[in-house]
């Protein structure tokens, strides 16, 4: 039998009628901003006989699975892209991005320069929320009252209202371009917001520096097992695993963007993480100015014209983009109807969550939050 039972982000589970925690469970709080708080992963750990140190760690998934894939086959190629937003619910524009890049390549389709860098500069915002949604719990922990992650955090949900009219899930990417396009006032505000992510993410790199060196040494997650089980993203190259599709296969705008390497000599552990977002969202806000710049010299449309019936052509192709958590990727298959016969995610949360029974063995059971803390994943984004 496991030693304990540990419920993530939720004290409705775990608990008896009363509230009362039930025996050998332990609730795990990150913080009220952290994407954890949905809840629903839950592990069972085996530890030491001092009950001091992980030795086996098995991780329960599926409590959320929507079955989004067989959805997605029942439904038009406009249709998915709303669907397609929702199971990264820190980050919907890339999920919705992801799958409009896939349909564009198989269609051969050229979309507006315009469309390109206003795409660009959203999926930057996105991962400036969606790591800002992670790096909450390290005010969480050293001053609950510090609220500026989350008011940050607000002000990039009322950019995307005003540009797209939805808060948390815009549903502007459509294929061949957007729904929406951003004027110049908008342009004013949206810089105005990264200059703020930029200051706040130096505020929390110098965080992780001085009041999180028992994060060191945690959990540490290397090139070997990283590689092993798929895992990229921020996680990899905390590690010094340059991994990032921006630079390595540029996609969108990236090409002409100055995008980071991994630095070297990552070691991989939870503070090198926790440190590796605070400074991906300094690089993003400098590349949102980057693309808002561009876009005050960049007229025309930004959208293709689109038939009333979309069909892709009979044909099969994959696309990965570089979500937040790592490499998002769309495998379709087209058998030339307005529906795909077949539409496969390949979601970086599933790759994180799948390290957790390599990476938390030796781990000290007091460090169990630093480690799940630093280890980016969203539980829509494993049971999709």
């Amino acid at each position: 039998m496991p030693s304990l039972h540990v419920v993530v982000g939720s004290s409705a589970l775990g608990t008896l009628p009363g509230g009362r925690i039930a025996d050998g469970t332990l609730l795990l709080d990150l913080g009220p901003d952290h994407p954890s708080r949905a809840g629903l992963l839950e592990l069972d750990l085996w530890t030491t006989p001092d009950g001091e140190r992980i030795e086996r760690a098995d991780v329960t998934v599926g409590a959320m699975h929507r079955g989004v894939e067989k959805l997605f086959e029942v439904r038009d190629y406009r249709q998915i892209l709303m669907l397609a937003d929702r199971h990264d619910w820190q980050a919907p524009f890339a999920g919705e991005l992801t799958v409009a890049l896939a349909c564009e390549d198989l269609l051969g389709m050229t979309v507006p320069p315009r469309a390109v860098w206003l795409r660009t500069l959203l999926a930057e915002h996105t991962r400036i929320a969606s790591h800002l949604g992670f790096l909450g719990y390290l005010t969480h922990r050293t001053d609950p009252a510090d609220r500026r992650v989350a008011r940050l955090r607000e002000s990039l949900r009322e950019q995307l209202r005003t540009l797209t009219g939805n808060r948390v899930h815009p549903m502007v990417t459509r294929i061949g371009g957007l729904a929406a396009d951003a004027d110049d006032g908008w342009l004013d505000a949206e810089t105005a917001v990264a200059d703020v992510a930029r200051t706040l993410a130096g505020d929390l790199g110098s965080l992780v520096a001085s009041d999180f060196g028992d994060a060191a040494g945690v959990a540490v997650l290397g090139d070997e097992v990283g590689r092993g089980y798929g895992v990229t993203g921020p996680a990899i190259r905390a590690a010094g695993v340059d991994v990032d599709l921006r630079r390595q296969y540029p996609y969108l705008a990236y090409a002409e963007l100055e995008v980071p390497a991994a630095p070297a000599g990552g070691v991989g552990d939870a503070r090198a993480r926790l440190g590796q977002m605070a400074s991906e969202v300094a690089d993003s806000a400098r590349l949102v100015a980057a693309c808002a710049e561009r876009l005050r010299t960049i007229d025309g449309p930004v959208a293709q014209p689109l038939p009333k019936i979309l069909k892709l052509p009979d044909d099969e192709g994959y696309l990965a983009t570089e979500a937040p958590l790592g490499q998002a990727g769309a495998h379709i298959v087209s058998r030339g109807d307005k529906t795909p016969w077949r539409l496969h995610l390949r979601t970086p949360s599933f790759a994180t969550v799948s390290a957790l029974p390599a990476v938390l063995p030796g781990v000290r059971v007091a460090d169990l939050e630093l480690a799940l803390a630093s280890l980016g994943h969203v539980v829509g984004d494993v049971d999709r």
